[in-house]
């Protein structure tokens, strides 16, 4: 999706969706199929622009953004939010499953930047939203692989930040832990069999407590997406935006994992010098 500020313009991925021209943006929505935006919203904005893309697509990314040109002239801010959710042991998830996640969550932000950056940087301003997830800095058993492409995106963020800064571009990567979206059902999050009995005790309690907190997670959607926008429009936004409580309470408990450890094994890790 490519979103933008009163008098600029913006675009984003796969799954998007064109939530409300807010504020005076413009909006060129992007979905596999534009039809599903305009349903969504029947009584289309002003400002809204839905183009059929899907992120896997390079060459229909770049038909989309040509579009946004086209229409609005330029794109401010960038919204990477296409992907979706893999339960399985990382044992049990086939390759072809992984692979495919990967395509999507990882290699179609690397092809929406591909499509978008010549813009942001021919403009010097600009901002890119990674949407990626608490579980992008701390997974947990079960979610092995869908937490690695969310990794993957913190590690890409964090060096586009730096790549990026120089040319007055912003990066934000946002980590939300649990939204009372479409995410936990079958349309969002893809299920690998329990094909293997000795996961039971590691990767079952995720799979149940996924399946029994769909419809129950505790963040509310337009708060959070009225904070996205919020960070957007700060003059000094951090590299990183935790959203909801358990989101935060996931961060603190790994920072502080982290900080034991480091401590207790750092002698041995100050040891390897020459």
């Amino acid at each position: 999706m490519f979103g933008s500020s009163p008098g600029r313009r913006g675009a984003s991925g796969r799954k998007s969706c064109a939530k409300r021209c807010l504020r005076g943006h413009s909006v060129v929505a992007t979905a596999r199929d534009a039809e599903a935006v305009l349903e969504a919203y029947p009584k289309k904005p002003a400002g809204l622009l839905a183009v059929t893309a899907d992120v896997t697509s390079q060459e229909q990314l770049q038909a989309a953004v040509d579009a946004g040109l086209a229409e609005f002239g330029r794109i401010d801010v960038v919204v990477n939010n296409a992907g979706y959710g893999l339960v399985g042991a990382v044992e049990e998830v086939s390759d072809k499953a992984a692979r495919d996640l990967f395509d999507v969550n990882v290699f179609g932000v690397l092809n929406t930047l591909r499509a978008t950056l010549p813009t942001l940087r021919a403009q010097r301003s600009g901002c890119v939203l990674n949407i990626g997830s608490v579980g992008g800095f701390a997974t947990a058993p079960g979610t092995g692989l869908y937490g690695a492409t969310k990794f993957a995106l913190e590690g890409i963020s964090e060096a586009l930040h730096g790549e990026l800064a120089p040319l007055g571009v912003r990066v934000i990567i946002v980590e939300p832990g649990g939204f009372r979206t479409d995410f936990l059902n079958g349309a969002s999050l893809h299920v690998q069999p329990a094909s293997i009995s000795d996961y039971d005790a590691g990767a079952g309690p995720t799979r149940a407590a996924l399946a029994a907190n769909d419809g129950r997670q505790p963040g509310d959607p337009a708060k959070g997406a009225t904070a996205i926008v919020d960070v957007a429009e700060a003059g000094e936004p951090p590299l990183r935006l935790q959203l909801g409580a358990d989101a935060v309470e996931r961060v603190e408990a790994k920072l502080d994992l982290v900080r034991r450890e480091l401590d207790q094994w750092r002698l041995v890790a100050l040891s390897t010098s020459f």
